[in-house]
């Protein structure tokens, strides 16, 4: 679904949607600061928004989920997001791990941190739309070190529209000190910009 249409997304009762994306990766690659970032963002452009992390273990490379909500309206729920728009993969290689993959919606995107194409990740059996992004290799070229997460909120802001990209810049320059934060709100436009480069429905965003 692109972003275009998201905001076009209503409910029975004619209200907006709640958009809930759950990230997936491996500790120490910002997993949770990721779903914050998401959550400062959209509060920043006036809605309601929640960040919950989920920690299996926190030591470094162990599996972490975070979860973000974002609605018009006060959200109720604590719980996990068992039922996500978006899921954003910070690492591969966690694709066949039991639940990474459950209750997408429909019409949901699935966004992957890889080189590969999503019919070479083993991904064409997925509803929803599937699109994978280089993320580490951007962000070791922006950064010198391989954290995906910023240019893969800036690609998922692209592919939904749920946040402005100006408003995650914003706060990652809020979160980020000095250099830090200019160097990671231009990863985001990285990852924007990506996923904007092709024409509509196009399923891999290759760096040129």
């Amino acid at each position: 679904m692109s972003g275009r249409c998201r905001d076009e997304v209503t409910s029975r009762a004619g209200r907006a949607v709640m958009f809930q994306t759950r990230f997936h990766g491996r500790g120490g690659q910002g997993v949770v600061t990721a779903a914050e970032l998401l959550s400062v963002a959209a509060f920043d452009q006036g809605k309601h928004s929640q960040a919950l992390p989920s920690f299996g273990s926190e030591r470094t490379g162990a599996p972490v989920v975070a979860y973000c909500r974002i609605d018009d309206r006060p959200i109720r729920s604590h719980d996990p997001v068992t039922s996500p728009e978006a899921v954003v993969v910070q690492d591969p290689t966690m694709l066949h791990i039991p639940g990474v993959l459950d209750d997408i919606a429909i019409d949901g995107v699935v966004l992957v941190n890889s080189t590969r194409t999503p019919s070479e990740l083993g991904l064409d059996h997925l509803a929803a739309r599937v699109v994978t992004v280089p993320a580490t290799d951007l962000a070791r070229e922006r950064l010198g070190r391989p954290l995906p997460n910023t240019c893969l909120l800036g690609a998922l802001a692209g592919l939904t529209g749920v946040v402005d990209l100006a408003a995650l810049q914003r706060a990652m320059r809020d979160r980020f000190a000095g250099a830090a934060g200019d160097l990671n709100a231009q990863l985001a436009a990285d990852g924007f910009d990506l996923v904007q480069e092709g024409p509509e429905g196009v399923r891999h965003a290759q760096a040129g």
